[in-house]
């Protein structure tokens, strides 16, 4: 079994509404298609307007005015079987069973009378960690989207699915915030105990592939194995790299190595069987996006079976990658195997590094630094970066500074310290060395320096993976306790030395001061929570 789809003579099975829509709650008279395939999921969306194609014939759609996540519309149903055990807060809003059970029927009376598009798909490389998925939706392009986006089972696997977890997908249906007791006309809620997930009024499909991501952080520590929002990749010599990052930070072009093969771009587990995908596909972001930088992403982007999200094309279909007028956060979405040289079972070994991507907005942190173990967990709780515009609803045109705990922040059901102390352990269990890694801005703050070389950063992952790095003289920076290597060739010193590449000294001086103190306020909110040596390892304002 491979993330591959299955062979192009293996018809796929004629299956009935009822059974296409088990377990799901649905019941309807109108077209229920079931499974298709990309040539026939283009062709329903190209029949039912929903996109056109572009000049090489991927699938170009718009998702109107949600071209992001909606994080304050997302809900968990309070539960008896996980009240005790869920993160509840700002990420994780709690919406009670009767809540839950209403708007549940409303989707299923909308759904009803709607002509529907069913796929069925795994989520998690690993057998022995699979996550069977059924999604209901109105749209053919957004099963195209989750087609594209899980791992495809072949059609022997197909007979008699019965799906783990179901996803309602009404992304034209309003949702009434005094009717339905919530926020606004947009709503994600996900149901751990009924096993499903409603989404509604929203077209942005990065809603489905988080919800999933949501079940999978939830799922997987009971049987300790780690989710990770990383991508990961493998060497000639079997060695595995995770990279955490959120959106905008580097994970798919830092992981989309010729070099290297692909496991993944965004979504991993790691435990004792090794690291596996939970995907079969990547949703790279592509605005500016260079075919002489980013040459795999580019092909993938341009062929049949990929989904363009809000990309802009001249009236010929000629993508524009440099027009952000619909967003920032434009999208490209295909099957893991159009990217070239991938790792086709989604599965490796233990990982040798472990790589943290930052986009430091203030240009004030190294290139690469080495971590020590307790660093590692210090950085990994503090998820320091910089989300880029469009990622998020209300999100300006500057890169917003924040810190996402394990990088991970809006898509963790339980305690950050749970996934904290799994890497902490799994990381000393294993011996992997880690690294951070600054894929922002150099030589001065957003607006005055410069984003970091991608040519640079590729050159100093290559001698960090191949430990070449290790072997290099190190010097530790006065402000942060970071550990940068001294010298790299291709790599100027003052590139390597953040203090040096600036103009004005005593404005780095600032900047980094400024920085500290937004890490000790964040400390305090998990600082309770380490040990001594964490603790110790932490950012600190100089006495």
């Amino acid at each position: 079994m491979t993330l591959a789809s299955a062979a192009p003579n293996d018809k796929p099975s004629k299956r009935s509404a009822a059974e296409a829509l088990a377990g799901t709650g649905v019941r309807t008279s109108k077209p229920v298609h079931a499974n298709l395939r990309p040539p026939a999921l283009v062709a329903e969306s190209l029949r039912r307007h929903e996109g056109k194609l572009s000049a090489d014939g991927s699938l170009m759609v718009e998702t109107g005015i949600h071209t992001g996540r909606s994080p304050q519309d997302k809900f968990v149903v309070d539960e008896p079987s996980v009240t005790n055990e869920v993160w509840w807060g700002k990420v994780n809003q709690r919406m009670t069973p009767a809540t839950f059970a209403s708007l549940r029927g409303r989707i299923q009376a909308y759904l009803q009378g709607q002509e529907l598009f069913t796929q069925d798909l795994y989520a998690g490389a690993d057998p022995d960690h699979r996550v069977r998925v059924r999604l209901v939706t109105t749209q053919a392009w957004n099963a195209l989207f989750a087609r594209n986006m899980f791992i495809r089972p072949p059609e022997s696997e197909l007979d008699g699915f019965v799906p783990d977890y179901v996803i309602l997908h009404a992304p034209l249906f309003q949702t009434d915030p005094q009717l339905d007791n919530v926020r606004s006309s947009t709503t994600v809620a996900l149901s751990f105990e009924q096993k499903m997930i409603l989404i509604a009024g929203s077209e942005y499909a990065g809603e489905v592939k988080k919800s999933i991501f949501t079940v999978m952080n939830w799922l997987l520590p009971a049987k300790g194995v780690l989710p990770m929002h990383c991508s990961a990749n493998v060497g000639p010599d079997g060695d595995v790299a995770v990279f955490f990052g959120l959106s905008g930070t580097g994970k798919t072009t830092l992981s989309s190595d010729p070099d290297r093969k692909l496991i993944g771009d965004d979504e991993h587990g790691w435990g004792d069987n090794g690291t596996f995908n939970f995907e079969g596909g990547c949703y790279a972001k592509v605005i500016n996006l260079s075919q002489e930088a980013e040459p795999e992403i580019w092909a993938a982007s341009n062929r049949f079976g990929t989904v363009l999200e809000n990309v802009v094309a001249d009236e010929n279909g000629i993508l524009d990658l440099n027009d952000g007028s619909l967003t920032e956060n434009t999208r490209s979405c295909y099957p893991v195997e159009f990217i070239p040289n991938v790792n086709i079972t989604g599965r490796g070994a233990q990982p040798k590094n472990v790589v943290m991507l930052t986009c430091d907005a203030f240009g004030v942190l190294p290139p690469i630094s080495k971590l020590t173990p307790a660093q590692a967990m210090y950085h990994f709780l503090s998820g320091y970066t910089a989300l880029v515009a469009g990622t998020e609803k209300g999100l300006g045109a500057e890169p917003k500074a924040t810190f996402s705990t394990c990088f991970a922040h809006p898509f963790l059901p339980r305690p950050p310290e749970v996934y904290g102390q799994m890497l902490s352990d799994l990381i000393a269990r294993q011996g992997a060395d880690c690294w951070l890694v600054n894929t922002g801005w150099s030589g001065g703050q957003f607006g005055v320096g410069k984003r970091m070389s991608i040519r640079h950063t590729r050159a100093l992952l290559r001698a960090a993976l191949d430990g070449t790095l290790t072997k290099t003289s190190f010097r530790k920076d006065p402000f942060f306790g970071l550990s940068f290597p001294e010298h790299l060739p291709g790599v100027p010193d003052d590139v390597l030395d953040p203090r040096q590449s600036w103009a004005d000294k005593a404005a780095y001086d600032r900047m980094a001061k400024h920085l500290i103190e937004q890490f000790e306020k964040n400390f305090a909110s998990f600082e309770a929570g380490v040990g001594d040596d964490v603790r110790a390892a932490a950012i600190r304002a100089a006495a």
